[in-house]
């Protein structure tokens, strides 16, 4: 192997693992292509980030189609339950320690540490910015757990949107995926054809496809020929 290809690597960092020259493309530009001729009145839309470290990536998106943010932050209720395990570090308490057995002509101080918050407990989820009476697009890069966007999606709806749209590169769609799209308060699920889903396609109307196959061919053609790639990357910010 000689040059490798790779499409919306969940960290750009990962490049750096591989002895040989790697063009990681973007799907960006298709996506923002399904905004504008698919989604109609998407002027009235506003870009959802689902949680704050993705809120680089739905800003570079928001700025092109100019349109708004949102951010996502929290947990649901569900999630927070889950914690209440027994698994959680560190403790959310201090032990006291005992001076009972120990024997001094001094009085020692009381040493007991008081009670602090655990520092893994979030906030119940909400929205940070206006998505009332408005279409509500999620940007992410890859979609596995969609019972996280589900939620996320009730929020939305809760807050006003009045349409939800999910949108990444990579669809996974794992395990039961489209019966919770289908039962969910979810629009429409648009992913690439980078992962194959057409099985989730059948069982689930609601997931739509953006064929990026052209990008990937056009690659491979100009490395074959020894072409420039930076064809490829004129519409890409640094934060796609």
């Amino acid at each position: 192997m000689t040059h490798l290809i790779t499409m919306d690597l969940h960290q750009k960092e990962i490049q750096g693992f591989f002895d040989m020259p790697v063009d990681n493309l973007r799907a960006a530009p298709f996506l923002i292509n399904y905004i504008e001729h698919k989604i109609p009145d998407y002027r009235n839309s506003v870009i959802i980030a689902r949680n704050p470290s993705q809120a680089k990536r739905a800003t570079a998106i928001a700025e092109r189609l100019r349109l708004g943010i949102a951010v996502i932050h929290g947990e649901s209720e569900k999630e927070r339950e889950s914690e209440l395990d027994g698994r959680t570090s560190p403790p959310s308490t201090v032990l006291k320690p005992t001076l009972e057995s120990r024997k001094s002509v001094f009085q020692l101080p009381n040493l007991a540490f008081p009670p602090r918050i655990n520092p893994k407990e979030k906030l119940p989820m909400d929205v940070v910015g206006d998505v009332s009476g408005k279409i509500a697009i999620i940007v992410e890069d890859m979609i596995d757990d969609v019972e996280a966007f589900a939620r996320a999606a009730d929020v939305l709806r809760e807050r006003g949107a009045y349409k939800i749209y999910v949108m990444a590169t990579h669809g996974l769609l794992s395990s039961d995926a489209p019966r919770v799209i289908d039962g969910s308060n979810i629009d429409e699920v648009v992913v690439t054809n980078t992962v194959p889903h057409e099985v989730q396609k059948i069982q689930c109307h609601k997931i739509k496809t953006v064929d990026i196959s052209l990008l990937l061919s056009e690659a491979i053609r100009r490395i074959h020929n020894q072409e420039s790639m930076s064809y490829l990357f004129r519409d890409i910010t640094a934060e796609d």
